[in-house]
């Protein structure tokens, strides 16, 4: 099933710098399609590596890979949340406090690699499975407005963002 891009209104326009990353295949493709491009690249991270910084204060790559855990679990629950209905708004998600709290320097690489494989399959499992008139519905979270779909192409625009950052920055 495709699902057409997500129009102006579907999402807060901060948003779109994520949307707008997104190919134009579908969106499951998409996800999938990351999700083995994930497999090469953490295959190339050795473990001393994984706590690199590129700079002072800046996240080890441990911590980015957890913020795209934690930032694809929230989203995909926004998403779940409005797709069945619910009309209750949802908190913000304050990504800096939970980075700190991750603790993710603690963990082996291979942890972190293992939770995103984790994470980004119940992703696909949630959207392959997602009836046809739930992409449409709607929800705030962190008081702004979003389609279902304009989530999912947030969850894929928002890890290809990150995963740019670490090829141009990291590696």
């Amino acid at each position: 099933m495709i699902i057409a891009r997500p129009q102006p209104g579907e999402a807060a326009p901060y948003y779109f710098k994520y949307i707008d990353q997104v190919g134009p295949t579908g969106i499951v493709e998409t996800l999938r399609s990351q999700l083995e491009e994930f497999g090469v690249f953490s295959s190339r991270i050795a473990e001393e590596q994984s706590l690199h910084r590129y700079a002072s204060g800046k996240w080890s790559i441990r911590e980015v890979l957890g913020h795209i855990n934690d930032t694809e679990r929230v989203f995909t629950f926004r998403a779940l949340w409005f797709a069945r209905g619910f009309e209750t708004s949802l908190p913000s998600f304050e990504q800096d406090l939970a980075v700190m709290h991750a603790e993710a320097d603690r963990f082996p690489w291979r942890q972190h690699v293992e939770e995103f494989l984790h994470v980004r399959r119940g992703t696909i499992a949630l959207f392959e499975n997602m009836p046809r008139e739930a992409w449409a519905r709607r929800g705030i979270a962190s008081e702004n407005p979003f389609t279902v779909r304009a989530l999912a192409f947030v969850v894929a625009g928002h890890f290809a963002h990150h995963m740019r950052i670490l090829s141009e920055r990291y590696l």
